[in-house]
């Protein structure tokens, strides 16, 4: 495969599944000594990651647990921001400014504070009341956040009793690292092809529903924004007809993302209609992935993470055939703002 470390892949995405003991550990003792509810407060594309299990928990628990932006909290911080609330922060670098930020500001309100870090030796690592670090970097960071912040709420709901068989959910987890690798040389021959077609364009419509969504708007944002200078328009399928249908016409790209949980039909309905107006609809689909031994509600909950993996592939190969590496900024990190 291009570019790629299998080695370096399965220990980091091993390391974030190893957390589960531990975490479980810790969401006991937290819950019991008057946790309440749970924000993830991470910025940019990293708090997209933690989406997928903020919306699992709210289909099993009516635990209080949300997303908000830092940038945001500092300015009007949410209610219940307090001795009662713990505050998960995730941050591949640990050092992310608005971030950083936030923690001295959770200081002042008696918020408890969890990391999430790639790196051990940074502000957010050693400052939070807790901590998790697994490294990582960014062609490995999202499954391994998917994953640690999947963990943590499954730990929450069988802290709670509000889900059935935790033990062999995560041991299921457990079988993921080699399963995604698997996936990935499964698909490098699609990727190849798919960044050949598409590595002159310069627009695309990013779509998906349920787990599948948060992927699509990371993606786009992220990843081809970001990372490739390439203009997206990332769009809920659920909104999809309510504007975006209206920009689809003949030579216009649509990514359409599906997961195997209960909202894949509202992908496969854009995909139906777009279909009939554009000649380029692309179809990423978790179903596609073979993964011998996940059972089907365990499949229903990691949707992003293969699709995360498959995308990988395809960013490796963009970045070749564009001449644009994934680690070239003109402005992030590189200017003030």
């Amino acid at each position: 495969m291009l570019n790629f470390d299998k080695d370096r892949f399965l220990t980091i995405q091993g390391g974030a599944v190893s957390m589960a003991s531990d975490m479980r550990k810790l969401v006991g003792e937290l819950l019991s000594s008057g946790i309440e509810r749970v924000f993830f407060m991470g910025t940019g594309g990293v708090q997209l990651l933690t989406l997928p299990a903020i919306e699992l928990a709210s289909r099993h628990s009516v635990f209080p647990i949300s997303a908000a932006l830092p940038a945001q909290v500092v300015l009007a911080p949410p209610a219940g921001l307090d001795g009662s609330a713990l505050v998960v922060l995730p941050s591949l670098s640990g050092t992310t400014k608005e971030s950083v930020e936030l923690l001295s500001f959770l200081k002042k309100t008696g918020a408890k504070t969890l990391s999430l870090t790639g790196h051990s030796d940074t502000p957010l690592a050693q400052q939070a009341d807790y901590n998790f670090t697994n490294f990582a970097e960014d062609d490995t960071s999202s499954e391994s956040f998917y994953l640690q912040t999947l963990l943590l709420v499954l730990a929450i709901l069988d802290e709670r009793g509000e889900i059935k068989h935790y033990d062999r959910i995560v041991a299921e987890l457990e079988l993921l690292p080699a399963l995604l690798a698997d996936a990935k040389a499964a698909f490098e021959d699609e990727a190849a092809r798919l960044a050949a077609e598409i590595k002159d364009e310069t627009y695309h419509i990013f779509t998906g529903a349920g787990s599948a969504w948060p992927e699509a708007h990371y993606y786009g944002m992220c990843i081809l924004e970001e990372m490739q200078w390439i203009r997206t328009r990332p769009v809920h399928a659920a909104d999809f007809f309510h504007g975006t249908l209206e920009l689809v016409e003949p030579g216009v790209s649509i990514f359409v993302f599906k997961s195997e949980d209960a909202c894949r039909p509202l992908s496969d309905r854009v995909e139906n209609f777009a279909r009939r107006y554009t000649d380029k609809v692309r179809i990423l689909d978790a179903a596609s992935v073979k993964l011998p031994g996940i059972s089907g509600d365990v499949r229903a909950m990691i949707s992003p993470i293969l699709l995360a993996s498959l995308l990988e592939r395809l960013s490796a190969h963009l970045e070749v055939l564009r001449d644009h590496p994934l680690t070239t900024r003109r402005y992030y990190k590189r200017v003030e703002y």
